[in-house]
């Protein structure tokens, strides 16, 4: 195979290629940035008496956005400032949202992430840089996160903020089918913690004990699959067991430090057993064993 070394090039001395040709390469394909399954919400968002947000970026299958700031050259106070300005205007007017500030630069300075720890465990905020490489005719973008998001309180720790609902809710958002498979879910749950039931919140189903949440698991019910989501420290060999058994694995929520998998009512037949050990593991790690 024949190597071709790259060209490093400046954008933002380059005469042609401009911070309006990045967002639209981003625009057009979100996954580059390195953040999972991302589809385009937004650009040039007009913020009130703010300027425009370059891009809103949301997950795929949550309920989590990006605010993105994009910056040529080297990061400096302005572009912090209008990024965290955006994120917070953001975050107000759609607090149904988790929201992450986001700010793509070609240069992420010492300075920057010394100013960005003064922050640090309060505001959600991700640094990537942008590299612009050349070979022949051919330019390319590589972006490499140098500063990710602080891990904040996951959302199932504050249950008492959570607005609770019933069985009939997600029969109704789902479908009865869907909600069954979480039954079938639970079914196995009991075998290694008998005393857990289901707790219907609006965003999710939980898990409780006693009127206790025990969240080692949540599960998320939609019209044809039931996402389930357990809590465990990302793990080589437990996503090789994953890779393994075939099942349907999602991009890993290290925001809230969870396994995604997308079960549609015939997977639980084929994978129970790695669901079982799955949900066991998580549940025991999660220091909250039911006696």
């Amino acid at each position: 195979m024949k190597y071709v070394k790259p060209t490093r090039i400046s954008l933002r001395n380059h005469p042609t290629l401009n911070e309006k040709w990045v967002q639209e390469r981003i625009a057009e394909d979100p996954q580059i940035l390195g953040l999972g399954d991302l589809i385009l919400k937004d650009k040039e968002r007009i913020q009130p008496r703010a300027g425009r947000l370059d891009l809103l970026l949301q997950d795929a299958d949550t309920n989590h956005r990006y605010e993105v700031e994009i910056q040529l050259g080297r990061t400096d106070e302005s572009h912090i400032i209008r990024t965290l300005e955006y994120w917070d205007i953001e975050r107000k007017r759609y607090p149904q949202y988790d929201h992450t500030a986001v700010i793509v630069a070609e240069e992420i300075t010492s300075r920057f992430l010394n100013v960005i720890g003064l922050f640090n465990g309060t505001i959600p905020l991700m640094a990537i840089q942008m590299n612009a490489v050349q070979v022949g005719e051919v330019v390319s973008l590589l972006f490499t996160t140098v500063l990710d998001e602080v891990r904040l309180g996951r959302i199932d720790e504050d249950e008492e903020a959570l607005e609770t609902t019933d069985r009939a809710f997600w029969e109704t958002r789902a479908t009865k089918a869907m909600v069954g498979v979480v039954d079938e879910i639970l079914e196995i749950i009991h075998e290694f913690a008998p005393g857990l039931e289901l707790k219907y919140n609006k965003f999710y189903i939980g898990l409780a004990f006693q009127g206790m949440p025990n969240n080692f698991a949540i599960f998320v019910p939609r019209r044809n699959i039931v996402r389930l989501e357990v809590r465990l420290a990302k793990d080589d060999e437990v996503e090789q067991k994953l890779e393994a058994s075939g099942v349907n694995v999602m991009e890993f929520d290290k925001r809230s430090g969870r396994y995604r998998i997308r079960l549609e009512k015939g997977d639980l037949k084929k994978h129970r057993e790695m669901l079982r050990e799955l949900c066991e593991r998580a549940y025991f790690e999660s220091g909250k064993s039911v006696q």
